[in-house]
């Protein structure tokens, strides 16, 4: 009598999971392109903090040019030139234009976007007679050996695979409680030490104070793996694919670090300072070129997400402690024989 062929039903079984992988590739494809095509191509300001000094009388009509862009800026009036810059240098507003007999008068920060910056002196030249050209300072440049941010946009999305890697190592190794904790800290110490000595040390691209930089950016990998490795415990392994996702498809491309969040469509730009990458970068910014300013926020948010981690992470080994262990089976004792 011949033997049924399992072929069919094996192959029956194997399409299903193929079409839930192809889903899967497509959706991840769809979501990839959209996080980071869809905000670079709306980028424009929005709300963009930008400050308008002098005389009311001179600075009146720089104003009503500036709000006749409706949602472009949000304007700041200060009295003289001296308070616009201290704006600036505390990171309340971006530049400022400064109304001058001569003129209007730019004032930039190309260290707190290079593209703003540039946005700015167009804005300002469409306004400025033809002819005229308009004086800008840059009141805090960006560090000479990155002029253009690009270093420092490009230095976020390696510290956040870094981040991932570790989280999903701690998982992979069975490290958990205590010491998946102690490894999470001690690593996210060493690459805040390595990438300050690659960024400040070697590059030149971060000019402020050497230990604060290693503190942010060991903070900000904190952040992202101890969040993976938090997943991870109260999820399983598909906690590691959904901190990845997070991190990596949704803050680095919603982060602001190569433009500004006020770039950024809304609510993207709001969302990327709420998420590791996004707090990072001005975070970074802040700390290596702005003396602290407007610190604490970024620093707050960087903070919650190392503490949910590492909560998460003890929280899944308690659980995992307190679980039944399962019943021992019975042992089968062989049948005497007989005689």
């Amino acid at each position: 009598m011949s033997t049924p062929s399992t072929g069919a039903p094996r192959a029956s079984r194997r399409r299903p999971r193929t079409a839930a992988v192809a889903a899967l590739a497509c959706a991840i494809t769809a979501l990839a392109l959209w996080a980071f095509a869809w905000p670079a191509a709306r980028t424009a300001p929005r709300d963009l903090p930008l400050g308008v000094a002098g005389p009311a009388a001179a600075a009146e009509p720089v104003t009503r040019q500036l709000e006749w862009r409706e949602g472009a800026f949000e304007i700041h009036r200060y009295a003289d030139e001296a308070a616009a810059r201290a704006a600036i240098e505390d990171r309340t507003v971006y530049g400022a234009i400064v109304a001058t007999p001569g003129g209007p008068k730019l004032l930039t920060a190309t260290a707190a976007s290079p593209v703003v910056a540039q946005l700015l002196q167009q804005a300002v030249k469409e306004q400025a007679p033809d002819s005229a050209a308009v004086p800008t300072v840059d009141v805090v440049p960006a560090p000479a050996a990155d002029p253009r941010g690009s270093a420092l946009g490009s230095s976020v999305l390696p510290l956040v695979i870094a981040g991932v890697a570790a989280g999903a190592l701690v998982t992979v190794l069975g490290l958990s409680g205590g010491r998946a904790v102690a490894a999470l800290l001690v690593t996210a110490a060493l690459v805040g030490a390595v990438a300050a000595a690659l960024a400040h040390s070697w590059l030149g691209v971060l000019t402020g104070n050497w230990w604060a930089e290693a503190g942010v950016l060991g903070l900000a990998t904190l952040a992202v793996s101890a969040t993976v490795a938090g997943l991870a415990a109260l999820l399983g392994f598909a906690g590691i694919g959904a901190g990845a996702l997070l991190m990596v498809l949704l803050g680095n491309p919603f982060s602001g670090v190569t433009s500004a969040p006020q770039l950024l469509p809304e609510p993207v730009g709001l969302i990327g300072q709420l998420l590791p990458p996004g707090a990072e970068g001005s975070l970074l910014r802040s700390v290596s070129f702005f003396d602290g300013a407007q610190a604490s926020g970024p620093a707050l948010t960087l903070s919650a997400w190392a503490a949910f981690g590492l909560a998460a992470v003890l929280l899944g080994a308690l659980r995992e402690r307190r679980r039944p262990a399962p019943a021992a089976t019975p042992v089968r004792q062989p049948a005497a024989s007989a005689g």
